[in-house]
């Protein structure tokens, strides 16, 4: 599968990025736990050379917890602040508060020192489409301020958001980089909806995902549906079709609709608390 996808807009944001981050203090990027190299745009550690980074592994409640921490760990010794949260439960977010007054703590002595006093904290939040960026500024801010949706690209344009006294956040849409040098990453965006899903294949995306779960998650395929994961991913899904009942005229399996529902199901937890890559199977770091 070959995955390509940078609309115009994105262009535009990216350039907005660059134009607002002489304002910045900290850069605060959320990542999807479950894919938490594969979700870091690699154009925002350009971006944002020698400001303070915190890494946010959002949707934690979706991820297997043992990689999650594998994962925090990874971050932390690459030098970024780390944590773990639920935007649609608040969990994590006063850690997360914490954590960017301990990243700017200098920033704010060398502040005092040159007696500018009371400035707060800007922290600009970035991610790729669809990672939760407006829930997690909802949670943080303790009130509806950004737009939600779950689709990519919601956020248009930049907004600032004043949290408190102490903090204020730049919100800015979500963006992808140019050209996925590794198909796999885009592969996995794709599973977890970062890409959208007029351009893809559902039933080759559903074929990976098979591969991938019979492979790290053996037993969770035959739990669910009901079937041997003995057989190639084809013959997998043409037996989930059977058995939930998605034929065509001539009794013919629909396997386009299979792959649909384990695509849906990964993404709703109905397979349980998975994630799709591990520090020490990356290719490169």
């Amino acid at each position: 599968m070959h995955f390509q996808w940078y609309p115009g807009h994105m262009t535009k944001a990216k350039r907005m990025m660059q134009e607002n981050i002489k304002l910045i203090d900290i850069v605060v990027e959320l990542v999807d736990a479950r894919i938490p190299y594969s979700s870091k745009n690699p154009d925002i550690d350009e971006l944002a050379r020698n400001k303070s980074r915190l890494i946010i592994l959002n949707k934690v409640d979706l991820a297997d917890p043992e990689a999650t921490a594998k994962w925090e760990q990874y971050y932390k010794e690459k030098g970024f602040f780390v944590a773990k949260v639920n935007s649609q439960k608040g969990s994590g977010v006063k850690e997360v508060k914490r954590l960017i007054e301990e990243a700017c703590k200098e920033k704010r002595e060398r502040d005092r020192k040159r007696g500018i006093l009371n400035r707060p904290v800007r922290a600009m939040v970035a991610g790729i489409p669809n990672v939760g960026k407006s829930t997690f500024i909802n949670s943080f801010a303790g009130k509806a301020c950004a737009k939600t949706g779950n689709k990519p690209g919601v956020t248009k344009g930049k907004q600032w958001i004043k949290i408190n006294k102490n903090v204020e956040l730049l919100d800015t849409p979500g963006i992808l980089w140019p050209k996925f040098e590794d198909q796999s990453v885009g592969l996995r965006l794709a599973w977890i909806g970062s890409i959208k899903e007029e351009i893809l294949n559902t039933t080759d995306m559903a074929f990976e995902l098979v591969n991938y779960l019979k492979k790290s998650y053996p037993g969770v395929v035959s739990e669910r549906y009901g079937v041997e994961e003995t057989g190639d991913s084809v013959k997998v899904l043409e037996e989930i079709a059977r058995v939930r009942g998605c034929l065509l005229k001539g009794n013919q399996t629909d396997i386009e609709k299979a792959g649909t529902i384990i695509l849906d199901d990964f993404r709703s937890l109905r397979l349980g608390r998975i994630s799709l890559e591990i520090p020490e199977n990356l290719k490169s770091t």
